[in-house]
């Protein structure tokens, strides 16, 4: 696996000349597709970018965005405990609002609830509470939601659609439009695993390279896939006829239209269905252009959001240290190291080469290190956090990668290497937030610390003091038993 060649790599003092090849996650020119078995998914690789070590700015390694939803999938294996409020727009205000607090209120197929119970779920997430009644209603309701990963989400559009199809009619009745073969894949396994007790319902995969005959027509019931796939697939070779098609699932609409063209090939698509064919839209985000094209996809919408709590900087204490140059700051955090006990810590640079050479710096010393970064596979990225998760490492060296929606409970401190700046050259306030806010999580207090090594490091400080109101104090002896406290 891939943590284990960076520990041997550890153990040579290789760090930082190895160099993983990347993962950009985007279709490539797709083909018709065939009919794909489940078992792909675990084999799905990516392909490798050859810039490597070249790449060594924050800005190239920001981190794509479908990459990003396919590692929470990847290192997620439960829902996400949220106390978010449920925010609900509906269609008609007049309409009794109906949420259920277990799935037997749902008055599923037997087998599709012996589904879900094997799935783990013994009650329904807090979208899922007010999203499932919307979507197995008669006549069908159209729905946006907005929902992070790990919420559930998939499970509801998934259990909305299983329960919408006949089996005993042999062509495709519900749609489900991925923004990546990847992230395709991930949604085709909870079909196969909530439809495991429902064989007479069957899957295709509608992902690039997989070719059928000329002519066919498709007998299974489920097709997911990427956009310019299911769009030929609809209307070039035919194989799907779109008037027949119940139920248009958009997933990751915010990834969606990150990538070029794919916004208009689902426009295209769901022009083709029939106008009772029922729209689910989902996305974790909705700025205004993820909300001008899900308005454009879904007509007469019910809208559900989630509150999002918003991090907060109240339990975590800040520091700063001053030093003069890369290697001072290095020597300082081994100060830090070898003042107090620390349980778990992140530390972020500015770039890869920076993360790889301290990572390498640290293992010299003795430290249990393991290393993040955006040209790592996101297969290797989701083995390296459960590695971090389970103790096996103490210190995670990584980029912006690891900035938001990794939650590791152990993590008592945060270390900013480097002070998060955009392409300007300007304080990132909102990375600065959620990379801090891998501490102080659950309710515990946290650490930060922050290295200042020139006068615009110092600005770059300031000016984040200022944006949250937010003393940060210099570090000195005097602190250290308060902050061994915290960071134990």
């Amino acid at each position: 696996m891939a943590t284990d060649s960076w520990a041997q790599a550890v153990d040579e003092q290789e760090a930082a000349a190895e160099s993983i090849g990347g993962l950009q996650i985007k279709d490539k020119p797709e083909e018709n597709g065939t009919v794909a078995n489940a078992t792909n998914s675990s084999t799905a690789a990516g392909k490798s970018d050859a810039d490597g070590e070249t790449k060594t700015t924050d800005e190239d390694d920001k981190d794509d965005k479908a990459a990003q939803s396919l590692l929470n999938k990847l290192i997620r294996n439960n829902l996400v405990n949220t106390t978010n409020q449920v925010e609900v727009l509906q269609k008609d205000p007049n309409s009794p609002l109906y949420s259920v607090k277990s799935f037997e209120e749902l008055r599923l197929k037997p087998q599709l609830l012996q589904g879900v119970y094997a799935m783990g779920f013994n009650r329904p997430s807090k979208i899922q509470e007010t999203a499932l009644p919307m979507m197995l209603a008669e006549p069908p309701q159209n729905l946006i939601a907005q929902s992070q990963s790990g919420t559930g989400k998939t499970a509801a559009f998934v259990l909305a659609m299983l329960s919408h199809v006949d089996p005993n009619n042999k062509y495709p009745q519900c749609l489900c439009v991925s923004p990546t073969y990847e992230l395709a894949l991930q949604t085709g396994k909870v079909i196969e695993q909530m439809g495991k007790y429902y064989p007479e319902v069957k899957l295709v995969y509608a992902i690039r390279g997989n070719k059928l005959q000329r002519g066919m027509k498709l007998q299974e019931q489920i097709v997911i896939g990427t956009p310019g796939t299911l769009l030929d697939w609809c209307s070039k070779f035919k194989f799907i006829d779109p008037k027949k098609v119940k139920v248009f699932v958009l997933d990751e609409a915010d990834v969606m239209i990150a990538t070029q063209g794919h916004q208009d090939q689902s426009i295209r698509i769901q022009r083709m269905l029939p106008k009772n064919c029922q729209m689910l839209l989902f996305s974790a985000t909705f700025e205004e252009t993820v909300w001008n094209f899900a308005q454009r996809i879904v007509p007469d919408p019910n809208i559900i959001k989630l509150k999002r709590e918003e991090e907060t900087l109240d339990t975590i204490k800040q520091y700063y240290v001053l030093c003069t140059s890369k290697e001072e700051k290095f020597q300082a955090l081994c100060n830090i190291y070898g003042a107090i006990t620390i349980a778990q810590a992140m530390i972020f640079c500015h770039t890869r080469r920076t993360a790889g050479w301290l990572a390498g710096e640290l293992s010299r010393e003795g430290h249990q290190v393991a290393l993040l970064s955006g040209e790592m596979q996101v297969e290797q990225r989701a083995a390296v956090i459960e590695r971090f998760r389970d103790g096996k490492e103490k210190v995670l060296v990584t980029t912006n990668v690891c900035a938001r929606g990794i939650d590791v409970e152990q993590v008592s401190v945060v270390i900013n290497f480097d002070l998060p700046v955009d392409k300007d050259g300007n304080p990132d306030n909102e990375t600065y937030l959620h990379r801090i806010g891998r501490t102080g999580r659950f309710g515990k207090r946290g650490l930060a610390i922050n290295m200042v090594d020139s006068k615009m490091s110092m600005n770059i400080l300031n000016r984040i003091q200022e944006h949250f109101n937010k003393k940060i104090e210099r570090l000195d002896t005097d602190d250290l038993d308060e902050i061994e406290k915290i960071a134990s």
